[in-house]
C-alpha cells in the first residue's frame, strides 16, 4: 500500500498546465491567477487548451485510483485518489506549488464514485457558466460531494475520506474565496 501511495503522490506532480501553457510559449506561474490548473490555462490561451490540462489532470487522478483499485480495493483506490491530490497540489518537484487539486479530484472520483462524478462536473460547468467565475464553481461542486456521498448512503468512512480531501482542496481556493467576496474574482474569459 505504501508503495502504491509513493507512486500515486509521484503520478499528481505532472505539470499538465506547466507543459500545455510552455508549449505555447506562456509562463502560466506569471499569467492571471498564477496557478497551474486548468482554469488559468483556459484564461491564457482558450478553452481548447484549458480542455486539454482538465483531461490529464483528471486523467492523472483517474489512474491513481484506479491503480489502487486494480490493485488493493476501495481503501487503497482512496489512498491513491487522496495521495495524487495532495501531488498535484503541492509537488514536491516544484517547491510544493501545484494547482488546487479540482481536476485531479474530478478524475479519482470518476473512479471512486461513478454516478456521483459527472453529477458534481454538471455542478461546476453550469455555476461556472452563469457566474463566468470557475472558482466559484469548484467550491460549489467540491462542496456538494461529500453531501453527496450522504446522499447515496455510502459507508461512513468513505464520507470521511472524500470529506477530508474536499475540505483541503476548498483550503487550497481560500485566496479566491477573499477575491469573490470583494469581488475582485478572475472571470473564465479568455483574454
Amino acid at each position: 500500500m505504501f508503495v502504491l501511495v509513493v507512486v500515486a503522490y509521484v503520478i499528481g506532480t505532472f505539470p499538465s498546465a506547466i507543459l500545455i501553457a510552455r508549449a505555447n510559449g506562456v509562463d502560466i506561474s506569471t499569467f492571471g491567477s498564477g496557478n497551474p490548473g486548468a482554469s488559468n490555462v483556459t484564461r491564457a490561451l482558450g478553452w481548447r487548451k484549458g480542455i486539454w490540462v482538465y483531461v490529464l489532470d483528471a486523467g492523472k487522478g483517474a489512474l491513481a485510483a484506479g491503480l489502487g483499485l486494480a490493485l488493493d480495493g476501495r481503501p487503497a483506490a482512496y489512498w491513491c485518489a487522496a495521495a495524487a491530490i495532495v501531488g498535484h497540489m503541492f509537488p514536491v518537484f516544484r517547491h510544493f506549488k501545484g494547482g488546487k487539486g479540482v481536476a485531479t479530484g474530478s478524475g479519482a472520483l470518476l473512479v471512486v464514485q461513478p454516478i456521483l462524478a459527472p453529477i458534481a462536473v454538471g455542478i461546476w460547468w453550469i455555476v461556472t457558466k452563469l457566474t463566468g467565475k470557475a472558482a466559484l464553481g469548484s467550491v460549489i461542486a467540491v462542496a456538494f460531494v461529500p453531501i453527496g456521498i450522504i446522499v447515496m448512503d455510502q459507508p461512513r468512512w468513505e464520507l470521511v475520506a472524500v470529506a477530508g480531501v474536499c475540505a483541503l482542496i476548498l483550503l487550497k481556493h481560500t485566496s479566491n474565496i477573499k477575491r469573490m467576496i470583494r469581488r475582485e474574482e478572475h472571470s473564465l474569459s479568455h483574454n
